[in-house]
């Protein structure tokens, strides 16, 4: 249900980057979206994201940049070890240059720079590029 909820808002984003549009409106939301933004504003590909509710249904309303291209979350888990990382990245991500992988690990939610940094594995969320 969770992987459902993000994919869906990625979805929503990337709708969004394409029609041109400022910001997209993202509910129902979880803490595992509120983690996945959050590597995406720290990585520079969204400006912001505000966080409206989150006692109840709620909303986020993130602030678009323009720099998305595709951002998508797998519906199934998918188990990674540190050392399997870098390869994974390879055959995801279009080029070497730009994108990132999401790993929820025991530290908690981590893009695939910072979780070969921890040298911790876990399993794969999803990509954004």
């Amino acid at each position: 249900m969770g992987r459902r909820i993000l994919n869906n808002a990625l979805s929503t984003i990337v709708n969004a980057e394409k029609r041109g549009f400022d910001t997209a409106q993202l509910k129902p939301i979880s803490n595992v979206m509120a983690a996945f933004l959050n590597i995406m504003k720290y990585r520079g590909y969204i400006k912001d994201f505000q966080v409206h509710d989150p006692h109840r249904v709620g909303k986020i309303t993130v602030e678009l940049q323009g720099r998305i291209k595709d951002c998508r979350a797998l519906m199934y888990r998918q188990d990674i070890k540190a050392q399997d990382i870098e390869k994974y990245r390879f055959n995801k991500l279009p080029t070497h240059q730009w994108g990132y992988v999401v790993i929820t690990t025991p530290n908690g939610v981590l893009d695939h720079e910072e979780a070969i940094r921890q040298n911790v594995g876990g399993q794969v969320l999803g990509y954004f590029y």
